[in-house]
């Protein structure tokens, strides 16, 4: 083998290895390449292509690129309209890199040009054997599928060098890159061509395996297909003689489900269309499962199955006293109920929304109705669904398809008259799987429940008779739409008197019963309970307090489980914290003494009411208002409007101009957490009249409203929350709008004797009540609960949590 070196520049191709005497199309869009190509095109020079190794490079280095590679020629150059340029080359010699000078984004190398060696008579005769075997095969793979362009064939013919065989083959046949350039390193003709050898018998064996696997799964579906028309021949044959119709076991069971189902005219019909199709179909196709699992849904359905009410008013008023405290307005809407459902049989449309904070019985409430009706209860949560597949299912098509969550409900119920819960409905979402609220609409709506159509099913299903009820802690979220279709009932948080009543009859029990301690062994003291329930339980409902008496159960259990003789169950105020540690909210409190430009409003809140305290200060500066405390736009707004209406005030003794030339500052302490809403209207009023005027304000009288431009005072909600958070505070007398006297009718008569209610219409009835010096507080006695009927109190809205910590949000 003779050798002999050139020096000329690299020329790195990526994805495709060129082989000598092949004239291929290159294809390059970096400046650079394209200048290389067009000086070699100009010198009639050649250049060195060589395969990179990795074809991400833009500007490969030595490492990125194999060491053989061929020299070429640039035969043509064409430019393309995607700003790239192709190149006709023709493959000369094979070479090895021996140096590597990088050049900006080029390189000079040294090759050594690599010749084929003579070949002795021995070694001539295994190449041509090996020349043969390789035309054997290209024939064999060409038979077998593989595209191979007659050209390539018949040139084989014509050449006489089995190197030059083996190159024209390698690059015809467009070989992965690793394969085709371990044929071009191999410079031994033999070598080269047995390196060839080995890639076109794997790739034989590969295309007579694949050929294998189509002809089997051929052959397969024949077989199908003459069974099934065998099987057609063989009814027809013994429908002829009279004989019994050779149908499938499966046939004949679903068959005798149909009928036993006892399923309405539409879709019995159905049922028995798709019964024809299965008989009709192989029991290995695919389909055949689709309508076995559709057969399936569709008998297991209580199409006319349906519990019997057992509408017993007494019994109904007894099962509710017994799972549920207090709570009466909703008691006596649920026995008003039954006893409609008593006299006429059949009640339509009734879609109830209980609508409350956490853990005040939302969902037990649905149970206590299911019970005292003698029907079935089903739950279904739908908070956080956003698929509206959920609501309405899949359409069978779809691979495990199944019914939306109603029908499957039902299902489950075993019943088409069940107490069916939709719980947390105000947390429906949406994206692009649908809108679930949307499909709601029509479960939910007794002008068209009563024909509902599951996508699954594709046949209306009765819901007529369904009790739904659904479950909201906020109704703002609800699209207005869907709650148009509900009563709204609402259920208000629970006063201290109530929890400890509750605590008593039904949580210590329950727990006691839990935690495995002697019935009726646990005593907790009034003063012990009532601490529990303000120091380490902060909220509406009634979960954390029950997980409190929990750990308390658990914490007097373990003594005993430790087989101590005499434990002692008595639990009073001191034992309490040792048992549970430091109190876990201790609230922010003025002090008692009265102040000035220091006032006590009333806020709502998700965990109840909850007194906010607000400061005012002013100082030389400026003219302006900055308020702090993390306030949000609506109380920004009522700082605003309750400052503009003080202006108007010069009556009450404010300075000459002090507004023009000093800068108030509006506080409200804990500024961690947000508050917002317009009820604060009056009491920053209240504050503003106090620093203006130097008289200090009343720390015995809360307040709360909104205020307008002319100092009328507006209504409010969350009345009983703040009644409860004034009481906690020691407060004395409590400001209300006039308009919410009507709300008094839902507060305890215990909560309102605690208090003087003075209900106002303008600011003039508030400031002698809440400033010193100003008159000596309304002569009006505390306001009793009037016999009108109660109407509805502005919603409340909900609040956020901030930073971990609980959210006080004054409302309306």
């Amino acid at each position: 083998m003779q050798k002999e070196t050139v020096t000329t520049v690299a020329l790195p191709v990526r994805d495709m290895v060129v082989f000598p005497e092949a004239t291929v199309s290159l294809f390059v869009s970096s400046p650079w390449a394209v200048d290389l190509a067009e000086q070699a095109l100009e010198s009639q020079r050649s250049i060195f292509a060589v395969c990179q190794k990795n074809a991400e490079r833009e500007h490969p280095a030595r490492e990125d690129v194999y060491d053989t590679g061929t020299l070429i020629q640039i035969v043509r150059i064409v430019p393309l309209a995607d700003s790239r340029v192709k190149l006709l080359v023709r493959g000369l010699e094979r070479g090895r890199i021996e140096k590597w000078h990088p050049e900006g984004p080029t390189a000079r190398v040294r090759v050594a040009v690599l010749h084929s060696p003579q070949l002795t008579q021995a070694a001539r005769l295994r190449a041509d054997a090996l020349a043969l075997a390789v035309r054997e095969t290209l024939e064999r793979i060409s038979q077998l599928g593989r595209s191979v362009s007659p050209e390539l064939v018949s040139s084989l013919e014509h050449l006489e060098t089995p190197g030059a065989l083996a190159d024209a083959v390698a690059s015809n046949l467009y070989l992965p890159v690793a394969d085709a350039q371990r044929i071009l390193e191999a410079a031994d003709p033999i070598d080269r061509l047995e390196a060839l050898m080995a890639v076109l018998t794997h790739e034989a064996q590969v295309l007579t395996i694949r050929a294998e696997i189509q002809n089997r799964a051929r052959e397969e579906f024949g077989r199908s297909q003459r069974e099934f028309h065998l099987r057609e021949q063989l009814r027809a044959i013994r429908s002829e003689l009279g004989e019994q119709d050779a149908r499938s076991p499966d046939v004949n069971d679903y068959e005798k489900k149909i009928t036993e189902a006892k399923l309405p005219a539409y879709a019995e019909a159905e049922a028995r269309k798709q019964l024809k199709r299965l008989d009709q179909m192989h029991s290995d196709s695919a389909e055949s499962s689709i309508i076995k699992n559709y057969l399936d849904c569709l008998c297991e359905l209580p199409w006319a199955k349906a519990s019997a009410d057992e509408i017993d008013i007494t019994k109904a008023r007894t099962v509710l006293n017994e799972d549920h405290y207090d709570l009466e307005k909703i008691k006596q809407r649920i026995v008003e109920h039954l006893g409609v459902l008593k006299l006429k049989k059949s009640l339509r449309g009734q879609i109830l929304c209980f609508v409350g904070p956490p853990g005040v019985g939302k969902t037990s409430l649905g149970k206590s109705i299911a019970r005292a009706m003698g029907r079935k209860f089903h739950r279904i949560s739908v908070g956080g669904v956003r698929d509206e597949a959920e609501i309405r299912g899949h359409r069978r098509t779809y691979v495990g398809a199944m019914p939306g969550r109603i029908i499957q409900g039902l299902k489950t119920a075993g019943a088409n008259n069940p107490v069916f819960m939709l719980d947390e409905i105000d947390k429906v979402g949406s994206d692009f799987r649908g809108d679930p609220a949307s499909a709601l609409l029509e479960v939910l709506d007794p002008e068209q429940n009563a024909a509902f159509t599951d996508h699954f099913l594709g046949i209306p299903f009765d819901l007529s008779g369904v009790f739904f009820i659904a479950t909201a802690n906020d109704t703002s979220t609800i699209p207005s739409a869907l709650l148009d279709r509900m009563e709204v009932v609402e259920l208000a948080g629970y006063s201290e008197e109530e929890k400890l009543h509750i605590a008593r009859q039904y949580l210590i029990p329950k727990q006691v019963e839990a935690t495995g301690l002697p019935a009726g062994s646990l005593e907790i003291a009034d003063d012990a309970l009532s601490f529990l329930i303000n120091a380490y339980t902060r909220e509406s409902g009634l979960r954390n307090l029950d997980r409190v008496l929990g750990s308390v159960c658990r914490k007097l259990a373990l003594p005993l489980a430790e087989g101590e003789a005499n434990p002692s169950f008595a639990v009073s105020r001191k034992r309490l914290e040792k048992l549970l540690g430091p109190p876990k909210f201790d609230p922010y409190v003025e002090p008692p003494e009265d102040e000035v430009g220091v006032v006590t409003g009333l806020a709502w809140t998700p965990h109840g009411g909850e007194p906010l305290y607000l400061e005012v200060q002013t100082h030389a500066g400026k003219r302006g208002l900055i308020l702090s405390g993390q306030l949000g736009d609506v109380m920004k707004e009522s700082a605003n409007t309750a400052l503009s209406y003080v202006r108007t005030r010069a009556d009450l003794g404010a300075p000459q101009g002090f507004l023009d030339t000093n800068e108030i500052h509006i506080h409200a302490p804990e500024g961690a957490i947000p508050k917002d809403g317009p009820s604060a209207g009056i009491a920053i009023a209240v504050a503003l009249l106090s620093i203006l005027t130097g008289r200090k304000v009343r720390k015995s009288v809360a307040m709360t409203g909104e205020i307008t431009l002319r100092g009328k005072v507006l209504p409010v909600g969350g009345l009983k929350e703040k009644f409860l958070a004034a009481r906690r505070i020691g407060t004395t007398t409590v400001v209300i709008p006039w308009q919410n006297q009507k709300d008094l009718v839902d507060i305890p008569p215990s909560l309102l004797k605690s208090f003087r209610i003075v209900p106002a219409k303008t600011m003039d009835d508030v400031i002698p009540v809440t400033l010193a010096g100003l008159g000596s507080g309304s002569t009006e006695p505390a306001v009793s609960r009037p016999p009108a009927r109660r109407s509805p109190s502005p919603k409340a809205r909900p609040g956020t949590h901030a930073a971990g910590q609980r959210i006080q949000r004054i409302r309306r």
